[in-house]
């Protein structure tokens, strides 16, 4: 897990563009990494997109719970935490605040979601 100085907060999308149980991967100005958030259970996660064992985009992981399951080697990351449930992955991804204002989602890149 790299750490990233907090950043300015960033649009990611409209909150209509993120259904309960869609993602969105976020790749644009303000992120040095593509960031997935996810919507689950009425709830937003943010965390880096990239698997931190695989290099593959966990957007196009499954979601069972609050975890995303890589889709390449079936490490899972916890939403809340960016911990992995176990080997191959051993490093965390980064979390972030994700929060909506004024119908947008947005993400507060390198501050940990509490």
């Amino acid at each position: 897990m790299t750490d990233t100085p907090a950043t300015a907060p960033v649009d990611v999308c409209g909150v209509e563009a993120l259904p309960d149980g869609g993602v969105v991967r976020y790749d644009g100005p303000g992120a040095a990494a593509p960031i997935s958030v996810f919507h689950v259970d009425g709830e937003l996660y943010a965390i880096d997109d990239t698997c931190s064992h695989a290099r593959e985009s966990l957007a196009d992981g499954w979601v069972e719970d609050c975890a995303v399951e890589c889709p390449r080697h079936a490490s899972a990351f916890d939403l809340r935490t960016g911990e992995p449930s176990g080997p191959p992955a051993i490093r965390p991804v980064r979390t972030h605040r994700v929060e909506v204002v004024d119908g947008r989602v947005v993400v507060h890149v390198g501050t940990p979601r509490t």
